[in-house]
């Protein structure tokens, strides 16, 4: 476990954003960034269980590229990946695989974005 301040998980993530691929980062449509504590019930998944759901280390909600339409723009709200702080730094034994791990979260999420689903991040390692 990796303990670590609010401003020094922030640093952190400002580094391992710089690791992730910036043809990545230039696909992100109308995204916002944010670091919550721990997944509430908000963040839960039906198909998973609740020690599961409690190890969440990021979530992207929002509606992926692949299933926009034309008329989606008109007032929507940013998308949002959040990531959670507790589960990643109790995952981690120190700050440089916090920062690789945290950058695994952002592409894992960020895929999901341009509409990549779990099994085929799974299947190009970002799972």
């Amino acid at each position: 476990m990796v303990q670590i301040s609010e401003e020094d998980f922030e640093s952190a993530f400002r580094d391992a954003l710089d690791e992730v691929p910036q043809e990545l980062l230039d696909m992100l449509d109308n995204v916002a960034f944010f670091v919550e504590d721990e997944p509430g019930p908000e963040h839960a998944d039906p198909g998973l269980g609740a020690e599961d759901n409690a190890q969440l280390l990021g979530i992207y909600l929002g509606t992926p590229l692949t299933e926009r339409d034309g008329g989606w723009a008109a007032g929507a709200l940013p998308d949002r990946i959040v990531l959670f702080r507790g589960p990643l730094t109790r995952m981690c034994h120190d700050l440089e695989e916090l920062r690789e791990e945290i950058a695994i979260t952002i592409v894992h999420e960020a895929g999901h974005h341009v509409g990549i689903d779990e099994e085929r991040l799974h299947e190009l390692g970002w799972g």
